[in-house]
């Protein structure tokens, strides 16, 4: 298996947990929120699409979807531009609101089409290029691309378990 292949698998398995995780909620169960703190399925899968789109983008050298796709206007959230949601306050995971099923999912498809198109031409030397020195020891491109996947999955798991509390809860 090449190095492409392997990633394109990873990325897939969360492209497939979105998928399942938004088919056939309704507005209020994309908005619910199991407690005061905790995060709703709407933001939890727009997390997910900002922080891969937000990283893969900027070690591909590209314009984030987010902007070049004009998902940000058509969301519509009262963030910074940039913001991913790392960090975010009870408050300011409230305010990603009003985003259908189907935007969501849209922003997440572009996101991972890009996605697959850039790990598609990857190395395993490329896997070693430094791409954060603001960290020690420096980050390299494929700690980057494993910190992406890991982030999505466990925020895809934390989605499909707020789904279950509002299936059976």
């Amino acid at each position: 298996m090449e190095i492409g292949e392997l990633l394109a698998d990873a990325f897939g398995r969360v492209q497939g947990e979105v998928a399942g995780v938004l088919d056939g909620l309704s507005q209020e169960d994309l908005e619910a929120r199991p407690g005061p703190g905790a995060n709703s399925i709407a933001w939890l899968v727009w997390h997910i699409a900002r922080v891969q789109d937000d990283h893969v983008s900027e070690v591909a050298d590209r314009e984030q979807a987010w902007t070049a796709g004009g998902w940000e206007e058509r969301f519509g959230l009262d963030l910074p531009p940039g913001d991913t949601g790392y960090g975010h306050t009870p408050e300011q995971v409230a305010k990603v609101a009003g985003v259908s099923g189907k935007d969501l999912l849209g922003y997440y498809e572009a996101v991972h089409a890009n996605t697959l198109e850039y790990v598609a031409a990857l190395s395993a030397a490329d896997l070693d290029r430094v791409v954060d020195t603001r960290w020690t020891p420096h980050v390299t491109l494929g700690v980057r691309l494993v910190s992406v996947i890991d982030d999505n999955q466990q925020h895809g798991g934390q989605a499909a378990y707020v789904r279950g509390l509002i299936e059976h809860g």
